[in-house]
């Protein structure tokens, strides 16, 4: 990837660019090897593949699969493996780095790999079908390294029903990037996803089995552990053993050492990427090595740059886990401050890094929630310009700063792209959407993570023009939301790789999957875990679960109104007892049950569905819960029965899938002891009938509904809510609340009351129809899971016994609840039941 930019850079010389001849080791043309993981969610080889122009070019030569064995520097040439000499006048050394294998007996047994070509992931493909069909059983995996590629490669081996676990020998994952609050954070969010997760472990020994695969690993404490395939991530180190033979300067610990003009220690040969080594680093990233070819190529033609050092800056490319790093994330400055926004319920961690005055922003970590990385990273070393809780905070908890980016602030670190130069991207050379500012300078085209900061700063340049400003959904897809909901409806199509192949371009994203996720869960209604639309879902769909702050998932059933038997009431306690729940009452109505692992999900839902109960919903973008009062039912001054309509409308919209949460409320009388106001839908009965509200919500941002109609009867009632969810999921933007939603209505609450009552729009029959569609086909999610062995495989458990919790989780007593003694606990009386209490304080 390093020497196809040199080569761009070269070329983009006004004419003026040497010939250039790349030797190349693999077969294959330069690709992109930072989208490896891809390779095995479908893209294919020429997928990866770069701008296969740039080597097409009359000024390049192109020789692959021949690898460089000799450089002669006192004739200036190189002899490569076929016996070919090259001379060269600037010899460039991009050879990059290799992946290293623990020194362990078995390493190099059939079934052991590295992550660092497409061969090596092509040759992991091939492994596990052919050792899946021969073992006949779903095959048990292990990543021994829990960095960053480490992380992407569990996550392959899970795309391949692979179960897996990752070994690390520090004491958290991506020790590298992310501090032990941000590692521990880090990884319950990846056990959440259930991939097992070894921290202060070393592998010893690999074994074998009879027919020489790979079988078992020791560990240093003596443990062994069954495993069909390992695949190592445990660093890299520069490849620079044609440096050494030609007596080039290198460093103790690996790499060509180069100066801040890429020369190593013979003025005719430069050295970029990985291969190089900078003040004593030689840094795994692309960025660094997109920089230092740049530096290569301009030096060449004349010009004058220097590298300026490595942005260790990384962010995480795994689904439904977000996690970045940037700047002097482990405030090594002096006197730097730390301002940290935690949220262990939620698997959410933010820490920024301050300069002592709190004004100048340093670094950073983000886990559990990155969206504020693309702001941030490109304001390191300046102002932050707002009270950082406003970076920090969920839903915008604090207004953040509308100013503008400074015109050097780099927005994508991997192609060195300033916000300067993307501005100079729409005015100088016409650029009017973010593909075509990647398109023009790079920026966003390796790993994506800067498109969000790249569209705003297009939209804000093309506003000063006067023009009219994009509202796709993502790089992916053109459309809106709303447009997007239209398309996939008139076409009938129910998968995304359809969706995507006749609307889209690319493989998708962390943007795009979820959001098309709603819109097929409305539109087709299939089951969230069925087919390919499965993995699309956000995290906690994954599991119909809420993780929790230690591992362990809630469980929350529903209760239609609060409404729940004293029948019920027995049974949730009785499971509560047997699995040692933590158990609350909600805001909501409901009870809350925490603290239970993942292969005991199916066990306490079985036993929920036995009693009556069904999913809640709790960990989805849908309707969360239908709050009332006791209504006239009980209450002196209630006028309406509250509780039977907030039954009714909660068996209504039941797995209703939104664009964000969906909460309602019914207040009896206008006392409103539901909150009805603060709810999208707040129901308040009166003497000549119902009030209904929209828009309302709490949180960062409290909001209070408003009148939309009054004096409806129950039917009325029903006929409205039912037409303002259904316009509302076409036609809102991804993850927007009604509230903002009704605040951006052409014609506000005006328009919306003739949408909904005068049928203005036309479409009224269309949304009573597509509600009705979704009443008749609900259909409860645990207890379809439940009738299906092969969704039940997502909550099999392949290393904690079934009575034993997992040693690494801390149960959090609350209370004087706590958990109940295992099996072994019981025979053993010498064991303190209660343990530790540790008390969590947020």
């Amino acid at each position: 990837m390093v020497a196809h930019r040199f080569v761009e850079s070269l070329l983009r010389g006004d004419g003026s660019a040497p010939t250039v001849t790349v030797i190349g080791e693999e077969a294959r043309a330069p690709y992109d090897r930072v989208g490896l993981t891809s390779f095995f969610t479908g893209a294919s080889a020429d997928d990866l593949a770069l701008d296969p122009q740039t080597l097409q070019d009359d000024r390049v030569r192109f020789i692959g699969d021949d690898r460089v064995t000799v450089i002669d520097r006192a004739r200036r040439t190189v002899r490569t493996r076929s016996g070919a000499v090259h001379a060269y006048g600037t010899l460039v050394l991009a050879t990059g780095s290799y992946a290293m294998r623990p020194a362990v007996d078995g390493a190099e047994l059939p079934g052991c790999f590295v992550y660092r070509t497409l061969d090596d992931v092509a040759a992991i493909d091939a492994f596990v079908q052919r050792r899946a069909a021969s073992l006949g059983r779903p095959l048990r995996g292990t990543v021994i390294g829990g960095g960053l590629l480490g992380l992407e490669a569990a996550g392959a081996l899970q795309g391949l029903d692979v179960e897996c676990m990752v070994v690390q020998s520090s004491d958290r994952l991506m020790s590298a990037q992310l501090d032990l609050a941000g590692g521990t954070i880090l990884r319950r969010l990846i056990e959440s996803k259930g991939i097992d997760v070894r921290t202060g472990t070393r592998t010893t020994r690999i074994d074998p089995d009879a027919s020489g695969s790979v079988a078992a690993l020791q560990f240093q404490d003596g443990s062994m552990q069954g495993t069909d395939v390992v695949i190592f991530t445990v660093g890299v180190r520069p490849q620079d053993s044609l440096a050494r033979l030609a007596d080039l300067a290198v460093h103790p610990h690996g790499g060509v050492l180069i100066d801040s003009r890429c020369r190593t220690a013979d003025d005719d040969i430069l050295a970029i990427g990985e291969v190089a080594n900078f003040e004593g680093r030689s840094v795994g990233l692309v960025a660094p090595g997109y920089a230092m070819a740049e530096v290569a190529a301009t030096r060449i033609l004349g010009g004058d740059a220097t590298f300026p050092g490595y942005d260790d800056s990384a962010k995480l490319k795994l689904s439904g886990v977000d996690v970045a790093s940037f700047g002097d994330a482990f405030a090594s400055t002096p006197d730097a401050l730390d301002v940290v926004y935690t949220d262990p319920v939620n698997g959410v961690y933010k820490k920024l890094v301050l300069s002592d005055d709190a004004k100048t922003l340093l670094g950073g970590i983000l886990v559990g929630d990155a969206s504020a990385y693309g702001m941030l990273r490109p304001l390191v070393g300046a102002a932050l310009g707002a009270d950082p809780a406003a970076y920090l905070m969920p839903d915008g908890g604090t207004a953040l700063p509308d100013n503008e980016l400074p015109a050097e602030a780099v927005v994508c670190s991997c192609s060195n792209v300033t916000a300067g130069r993307i501005r100079d991207a729409v005015h100088a050379e016409g650029c009017t959407d973010a593909a075509a500012v990647k398109a023009c300078t790079k920026a966003g085209a390796t790993c994506g993570s800067c498109l969000f900061t790249v569209k705003k700063i297009v939209g804000q340049e093309l506003t000063k023009l006067g023009q009219a400003t994009s509202d796709a959904l993502c790089e992916h897809f053109s459309m809106s939301r709303r447009q997007l909901f239209d398309a996939v409806r008139v076409s009938e199509l129910t998968t995304f790789s359809a969706i995507i192949a006749r609307f889209g371009t690319g493989r998708g994203c962390d943007i795009c999957k979820p959001a098309l996720a709603s819109i097929l869960s409305v539109l087709v209604g299939a089951h969230v875990l069925d087919g390919e639309n499965a993995a699309l879902q956000d995290t906690n769909d994954h599991v119909m679960a809420n993780m929790q702050k230690d591992g362990t998932y809630s469980v929350v059933p529903r209760m239609p109104g609060g409404e729940v038997t004293p029948a019920g009431l027995i049974a949730i306690g009785n499971i509560a007892e047997t699995y040692g729940l933590y158990t609350k009452i909600t805001g909501g109505q409901r009870i809350d049950m925490f603290g239970a692992r993942l292969e005991q999900l199916p066990q306490i839902w079985q036993r929920l569905v036995d009693a009556g109960f069904e999913s809640g919903q709790a960990y989805g973008k849908a309707l969360r819960t239908v709050k009332s009062c006791v209504g006239s039912t009980w209450c002196r001054y209630g006028v309406l029965d509250a509780v039977g309509m907030a039954v009714r409308l909660e068996l209504r919209y039941r797995g209703l899938r939104a664009p964000h949460k969906l909460k309602v409320g019914v207040s009896g009388c206008a006392r409103e002891c539901a909150e009805a106001r603060s709810k999208d839908v707040g129901v308040i009965a009166t003497e000549t009938g119902w009030n209904m509200y929209v828009g309302g919500n709490g949180g960062f941002s409290p909001r209070h509904a408003e009148l939309l109609a009054a004096d409806l009867d129950d039917e009325g009632l029903i006929r409205a809510i039912d037409r303002f969810f259904m316009y509302y999921i076409r036609t809102a933007d991804r993850l927007q609340r009604t509230a903002g939603w009704c605040a951006e209505l052409d014609g506000g609450l005006d328009g919306l009351r003739e949408v909904i009552f005068d049928d203005s729009l036309g479409i009224c029959d269309d949304l009573d129809a597509a509600m009705s569609v979704h009443v008749d086909r609900y259909e409860d999610e645990w207890a379809a899971t439940l009738r299906d062995p092969v969704k039940l495989r997502r909550f099999e458990s392949f290393v904690n016994a079934t009575d034993t919790p997992d040693p690494s989780l801390a149960y959090v007593s609350e209370r004087g609840q706590v958990r109940p003694a295992t099996t072994e606990e019981r025979s053993d009386a010498s064991v303190m039941i209660a343990g530790t209490t540790l008390e969590v304080r947020r």
